[in-house]
């Protein structure tokens, strides 16, 4: 698959330290996943917060490669620098909201792939990307967040157009698009979950509304 393959994340090491910028590398490829979902009004605000944080992440990194060589140093380095205002600040708080928008979109295509769908409206993805925001986003937006987005899944492309946008354009039949997406998902699923672990167990998880 294209676009999710471009560039692909490192397998997770058995002591799930996350090397900074093979991680930052990868995901900087994800962004233009939105673009494939339409409804510019919701998706290009997703989209450009990915860009963002994934921006402000590499700033912190290229500040000090050594010291910030995987995302769990950047954490505990944070804690320390900001005291009370941690997690709530610098590279932690944009990781948190990066997590989460990797997270829409990692269930969005695992739902698809176990085939998930509206038996009556096959080809639609309502169904795929409503489970997708009620995992990942939901509880952190406002009720006018909510609102737009719920409005949104009536906009979203069908199942069919949505792999050929991540094929880049290319007629690739189904069955090699949805194994292209385990591929992918079988690479970038552990990494996430394990940054999620990570936030846990440092007691950095904020729930506050966007």
């Amino acid at each position: 698959m294209a676009l999710l393959l471009e560039h692909e994340f490192k397998a997770l090491p058995a002591d799930k330290q996350i090397e900074t910028l093979p991680f930052l590398e990868a995901v900087a490829h994800l962004p233009p996943f939105f673009d494939c979902l339409g409804t510019p009004i919701v998706y290009s605000p997703v989209k450009a917060d990915l860009t963002g944080n994934i921006k402000k992440i590499r700033a912190v990194y290229d500040s000090n490669p050594s010291k910030f060589k995987t995302l769990q140093n950047i954490l505990e380095a944070e804690k320390e620098m900001h005291g009370s205002a941690w997690p709530k600040t610098g590279a932690t708080l944009a990781l948190m909201w990066l997590k989460r928008g990797l997270k829409f979109m990692l269930v969005l295509l695992q739902s698809i792939s176990d085939g998930e769908r509206d038996e009556e409206h096959p080809n639609l993805i309502r169904v795929n990307a409503m489970k997708a925001y009620e995992i990942a986003l939901k509880k952190y937006h406002g009720w006018m967040l909510q609102k737009l987005f719920m409005g949104s899944v009536y906009a979203l492309p069908y199942k069919s157009d949505l792999l050929k946008a991540l094929e880049k354009g290319k007629e690739v039949k189904e069955e090699e698009s949805i194994e292209k997406i385990h591929q992918f998902l079988s690479k970038a699923t552990p990494i996430l979950d394990a940054i999620y672990e990570m936030y846990t167990k440092m007691n950095a998880e904020l729930t506050y509304k966007a």
